[in-house]
């Protein structure tokens, strides 16, 4: 964004429900420009097209299109726009098919405005999102996972031995004990591992290096 009326993201949203849509509008419009809105995945997607917005925000259960596929297709043929799933539900099946679609953060619509105004602007940024309430499904969910391009990891070993075990749902101080090691080296760990992964908290590194393969 190289100009004055690029300061603020450029936001769409694609929600079925017309007083979820009207409440997502409000409380976007206060730090983002809402730039289209659509019922459903067939309209959202001609939407996004027209406005290339820099993140949507697309329902998993809307109509025609549903919001998996859209974030599919979305990712595939706008690479510039990021994607931020909302859902009244956490389960498991759909969370991870939406990471998988390329979903750049997943939010529940109970989740308090200020924590999808922040994912949103996270995911704007190119970062990666999920609610707390479902990220230790993710996380544990992969887990282990390897890549090819962990090699190119800017982590140490140590730091990826605890992004591993943040990623198993473990507290710092219960990290401390099962790496023996002092709470203090943990968190001095952690504050590289956030500069490092440019990562807001725990959560978000540990996804970060989860989709880049890191850990």
């Amino acid at each position: 964004m190289t100009s004055d009326d690029r300061s603020r993201l450029r936001v769409a949203i694609v929600e079925d429900h017309a007083l979820t849509r009207a409440g997502l509008r409000t409380a976007l419009q206060t730090s983002f420009d809402v730039v289209a809105e659509a019922a459903d995945g067939e309209s959202g997607w001609e939407g996004i097209v027209r406005e290339k917005p820099d993140v949507a925000v697309i329902d998993i259960g809307i109509p025609v299109v549903d919001g998996v596929t859209l974030t599919r297709r979305v990712r595939a043929e706008i690479p510039s726009t990021h994607v931020v799933i909302v859902t009244m539900v956490d389960l498991e099946d759909q969370v991870l098919a939406a990471l998988a679609a390329g979903a750049d953060a997943y939010c529940l619509k109970s989740s308090e405005p200020e924590r999808i105004i922040d994912a949103v602007r996270i995911a704007g940024e190119g970062g990666a999102y999920f609610d707390p309430r479902i990220a230790h499904v993710v996380l544990a969910r992969f887990s282990g996972t390897r890549s090819l391009g962990a090699q190119f990891s800017p982590l140490t070993p140590r730091e990826t031995e605890i992004l591993r075990t943040i990623a198993n749902g473990r507290s710092n101080s219960e990290i401390a004990e099962e790496l023996h090691i002092g709470l203090g080296t943990v968190k001095g760990h952690i504050r590289d591992i956030l500069e490092k992964l440019s990562a807001a908290d725990r959560t978000q590194a540990a996804v970060v290096a989860l989709q880049k393969g890191y850990i």
